[in-house]
């Protein structure tokens, strides 16, 4: 009897375009020019390659939905016979090269480092392939789990259950040409669209994208946030003549420390903090119009 073979990050084309991309967003918070990951990307993931044509089976999988279980069975037959017609020597090929140019450029250890939140659908279609096209034996447990885990994602309704996913799905859904579009397009409608950010938003962002595996570090983060965030509401509290106002702002003074309840850091903390900051860019605003 065969071993069983394990998943790993580093095989899966969308796990691979998820932490290219995330790496893209990363690349333009920190304002570099010339983004390494979005040649990589322009290179490796377009329709002509083996990878872009991989992925776009990926996506499909990961997106679509049916409101019934035949339908979605017929879907994931479908996808697996094109997944057939693809040539595992050119995508292996192509992954190989991927991975030489991203060491190249990037620490891999921090590369891959990331928190995937959709890892569970992307390695199961992995297994899916691997065990329809390949000599890859995942097991049959683990084959029958994949199986039925796409199933049950293709007919589950898409419904607001993004909104709590993490704040780079959340911009995405805001503006899907982010992450869809063409690489330049990708980093002109990033600028365009969040250039009015602050600093202390800019760098929960980074101090987001760049930690969201290390959820202590993030914690830390995120505290000391908070605790800076009362001092400077509080310092506004005097200047404030509206009572209703003024009540509403020793609400969310109160409401701070609740960012972040319990060990762990969740998605709508870092919404909730990206709010905060946005209420003091309008007292700051307010009190200087009262000076001038």
């Amino acid at each position: 009897m065969s071993q069983n073979i394990k998943h790993t990050k580093i095989k899966n084309t969308g796990i691979l375009y998820e932490l290219l991309t995330r790496q893209i967003t990363v690349d333009v918070l920190n304002d570099i020019k010339k983004s390494p990951a979005i040649e990589i990307f322009k290179e490796f993931f377009n329709k002509q390659t083996e990878l872009g044509k991989e992925y776009e089976l990926y996506k499909i999988l990961n997106e679509k939905k049916y409101s019934n279980e035949s339908h979605a069975v017929k879907l994931l037959e479908a996808v697996i016979k094109n997944r057939k017609n693809l040539s595992n020597r050119r995508l292996n090929n192509e992954k190989y090269n991927l991975i030489k140019t991203i060491k190249e450029n990037y620490n891999v250890k921090d590369f891959f480092n990331t928190r995937i939140p959709n890892f569970k659908i992307l390695a199961s279609i992995y297994k899916v392939f691997a065990t329809e096209t390949s000599k890859e034996n995942f097991g049959p447990i683990e084959n029958t789990d994949s199986h039925i885990t796409l199933v049950e994602n293709i007919i589950n309704k898409t419904k607001s259950e993004s909104q709590d996913s993490t704040i780079i799905e959340n911009y995405k859904d805001q503006d899907k040409d982010l992450r869809l579009l063409t690489y330049q397009v990708l980093v002109d409608k990033f600028n365009t669209k969040y250039k009015s950010l602050n600093e202390s938003q800019k760098n929960l962002l980074k101090e987001y994208i760049n930690n969201v595996s290390n959820t202590n570090s993030l914690k830390s983060f995120i505290d000391s946030e908070v605790t800076k965030i009362k001092k400077i509401l509080k310092s506004h509290l005097p200047k404030v003549d509206d009572e209703i106002t003024k009540i509403k702002l020793s609400e969310a003074i109160s409401h701070a420390d609740s960012t972040t309840k319990g060990n762990s850091v969740k998605d709508k903390s870092v919404v909730t903090l990206m709010r905060y900051y946005e209420l003091i860019k309008e007292l700051e605003d307010v009190t200087n119009r009262k000076t001038t």
